[in-house]
Formats: C-alpha cells, sequence, structure tokens
C-alpha cells in the first residue's frame, strides 16, 4: 500500500510522485492542476490498484532503496529479489536550456538496468482519465504504444519489446530499457541516444542550479533538497508556485477536510519571496513576483481572491468526484477549490509584501516603477478598509466570518 513517503520529479511544467517501489502514483498531465493520468495515490487500498499507475514488478521482490543523485531531481530507486537480483530505475523529467530558452517538454523519461543476477520484470502502464473513471484507447508502433484520451493524447517510446508492454508479459532483464513518456510526437533521434542526453542536460542542469545557491553551513543537503522542491512547484511558464501537486490527500484521518492544492496562494506570497531570496534563487523569485504583480494589474484596485490557478485561472470551482475513493479509502476526491469565493482580507498585505521586493532588490531586472507602485497604493487602500471587517481569516472557514487578528495584521504590514 502507497504511503504519503513519496519522490518527486518534475521540470516545472509537471510534476510526478513516485513511491519506494518505484510506482508513479500521482501524475497530471500536462501541468499541475490538469486531470491525473497517474492517480493510483486516490485509488483503491489496496496493494494492487487497477489503473492509474506506472510501475516494473520485479519478482520475489524482496527489498527496496532509493535516493536523488547529488543536487537534482534525477531520482533513483534499486529494487531487489531474494535471488540476488536486482533492477536500477532512474526517472526524471528532462529540464535545462536549450536555443536559450528554457526545454521542459511534457515529458517522463525511465530508464530501467540490471545491476546483479537476472531479474524477472513486468512493466505496467496503466494511464487514467476522468479522474480514474475510463481507461484510453491504444493503438501501436514497432516502438511505441498511443495512449488516447479526450483531451490528451500520450506515447510511450520504448528500446524494449512492446508486446512486452502491451500485453504485462514478464520478462528477463538482460539489458538496459529506456522508456519515455509524454506528448505523442516523434522522436528527433534513436531512443537510447536521446535517453542518455536528456539525462546528461537535466543532471547539468540541476547542479549547476544548485550550485549558486546560497546555503547555511549547516544542514546544507537538507536545505538544498528543499530549494530543489519548492523549485519543483514551480509552473514556470507563469511564475506560480503551488502549495502542493495533490489533491484530496486527508488534513487528518476521516476528517473529510480533504482539499484541491494545486493552485496558488497569495497568503504563501511573502514566505515564498523571503524563501527564494534567502536561497539566492532570484530568478524564480521574479517569476514569481511577475505572477503576483500580474494579479494585481488584473483586479486594478478591486477585490483579490486568496487563490488563483496556475495561469492566473480566476474561477475554480470546486467538485467532489466518486470515481476515486480517496487516500486509503478516505475521502471526499475533490477537484477546484471554493476558497477562491471567500473573502481573506490578509492576502492585500501579502501580496504588497511580496512586490515590494522589485523596488529594494537590484538584482532583479524588472525593477518596480511608477504603475506598479500605484497600483499597489490601490492594493493598500483595499487594506484600510477591510482591516477592522470579518473575514474567512488564516482558518478559512467556510460557515462564518469573523474579524480575525492576523488578517487585520496583515492589511497594517
Amino acid at each position: 500500500m502507497t504511503d504519503l513517503n513519496l519522490a518527486i520529479i518534475g521540470n516545472c511544467s509537471f510534476g510526478a510522485l513516485i513511491d519506494r517501489n518505484a510506482r508513479v502514483t500521482w501524475a497530471c498531465l500536462p501541468r499541475f492542476d490538469s486531470d491525473p493520468t497517474f492517480c493510483s495515490l486516490l485509488g483503491n487500498s489496496g496493494d494492487d490498484p487497477d489503473t492509474g499507475f506506472f510501475d516494473i514488478v520485479v519478482q520475489r521482490h524482496v527489498r527496496s532503496e532509493q535516493r536523488y543523485l547529488h543536487n537534482t531531481a534525477v531520482l533513483i530507486t534499486t529494487l531487489f529479489d531474494d535471488q540476488g537480483g536486482a533492477v536500477e530505475i532512474t526517472d526524471f523529467a528532462p529540464r535545462y536550456r536549450r536555443l536559450e530558452r528554457s526545454f521542459r517538454p511534457t515529458l517522463m523519461v525511465r530508464m530501467i538496468r540490471p545491476v546483479e543476477g537476472h531479474p524477472c520484470i513486468t512493466i505496467r502502464l496503466r494511464p487514467a482519465y476522468n479522474y480514474g473513471a475510463a481507461k484510453p484507447e491504444f493503438t501501436r508502433g514497432s516502438n511505441h504504444i498511443r495512449y488516447v484520451m479526450p483531451d490528451l493524447a500520450l506515447r510511450c517510446t520504448t528500446s524494449g519489446s512492446v508486446s512486452y508492454l502491451q500485453d504485462e508479459i514478464p520478462f528477463m532483464l538482460d539489458e538496459p530499457i529506456t522508456m519515455l513518456i509524454g506528448a505523442d510526437e516523434p522522436l528527433a533521434s534513436p531512443i537510447l541516444d536521446a535517453g542518455r542526453d536528456f539525462l546528461e542536460h537535466t543532471i547539468d542542469y540541476w547542479q549547476n542550479w544548485s550550485r549558486f545557491l546560497s546555503v547555511p553551513f549547516e544542514w546544507q543537503k537538507a536545505v538544498i533538497r528543499a530549494a530543489i522542491t519548492l523549485k519543483l512547484c514551480n509552473f514556470e511558464e507563469t511564475g506560480a508556485i503551488i502549495a502542493a501537486m495533490t489533491t484530496s490527500i486527508p488534513e487528518a484521518p476521516d476528517s473529510g477536510r480533504n482539499w484541491d492544492y494545486r493552485y496558488c496562494w497569495l497568503r504563501d506570497g511573502y514566505f515564498v519571496v523571503q524563501a527564494l531570496n534567502r536561497l539566492g534563487a532570484t530568478k524564480t523569485m521574479e517569476g514569481y513576483i511577475q505572477y503576483v504583480t500580474n494579479i494585481v494589474a488584473r483586479t486594478d484596485g478591486g477585490r483579490l481572491q486568496p487563490v488563483y490557478g496556475v495561469a492566473l485561472n480566476q474561477r475554480l470551482v470546486e467538485h467532489e468526484v466518486d470515481t476515486l475513493p480517496g487516500y486509503r479509502g478516505m475521502g471526499p476526491v475533490r477537484y477546484g477549490n471554493q476558497a477562491y469565493e471567500h473573502i481573506q482580507n490578509d492576502v492585500y498585505g501579502s501580496v504588497i509584501l511580496a512586490a515590494t521586493q522589485t523596488f529594494f532588490d537590484e538584482r532583479l531586472t524588472r525593477q518596480g516603477d511608477v504603475s506598479l507602485f500605484e497600483r499597489l497604493e490601490a492594493v493598500g487602500e483595499r487594506c484600510v478598509e477591510l482591516y477592522d471587517k470579518p473575514d474567512a481569516g488564516l482558518w478559512e472557514l467556510r460557515t462564518k466570518a469573523r474579524v480575525h487578528t492576523y488578517s487585520s495584521v496583515m492589511c497594517w504590514a
């Protein structure tokens, strides 16, 4: 049974969660708030889900080891059998600079190789759509399978046997296999070469990115790993940083407090900016500030929502789905978040504190100007109007409004 001790891969367009046995249990494609293609994290509570996952089953499996390559978002999982055999699985999403711009395709790379003995494995790739309600149609080519869904077509290109993959036939792993799962596009180079190139460039990107972080003398590994994780929650196209990659993980067992956190809360703005500033991750910080100031520009001094979508979406209508039972059977499963309708007056102060960095940080290429100042001034005037008014507050109360000290203090700030 999958627990919440999950590893994360991604490339600042989408992310995937992988358990200790190398099962992809959650991934929304092509972006964080999409319908989950892999959703077994919220599926049945047994050890063997029916659909919505991607795993490598090692016969007579006895234990697993998992680690990240040093200072990267490249995950290595090793599965051992009771005959002395071992399989190493490398998972990542390509990310690097190409043609003077960020290259972050909707693509997962999975590289499988035997490291000890002759392990017998089964590859199971079972995407789903409509929150686990339906399975895609598929067609096959000589080196790939296409999984066709109403709003997405995935192509899995493999250097291994397509028949073994399609029919989930166990086989002896005698040589490395590379699998590319992503947008329905043909490769421009041989799959093994493409996989190696993606891996080398992605490792180089993350290690270079980590090299320029400002880290304390103590706890360096933990800080760097936290920084990479925060970066993976960045939707680079707009600068948004989501609260989490998941929806409907219960706040407490059987509480029903299962919310969709795949969105950007303005309350987090000041803290995100401060964290990125201390890390020296100025480009990510600048992108996030741009996201916040775009929201301010759209509202033009009007009401600010507590939460927005990654593409500045305003309407995040909340729905419950009955096609997934929930994490360990603890439903309901929701998408969308009613909090977008809430009155939460602390967000005005959070936005001002986040955006003022542009006026005082000479490292930023986009400095604050008179136009931004005037827009923030209008936000400040809203603070004066609202500092002592009832709201849903930090706790996002859904049924009653009251005056909250935190909201008042953030308006004053």
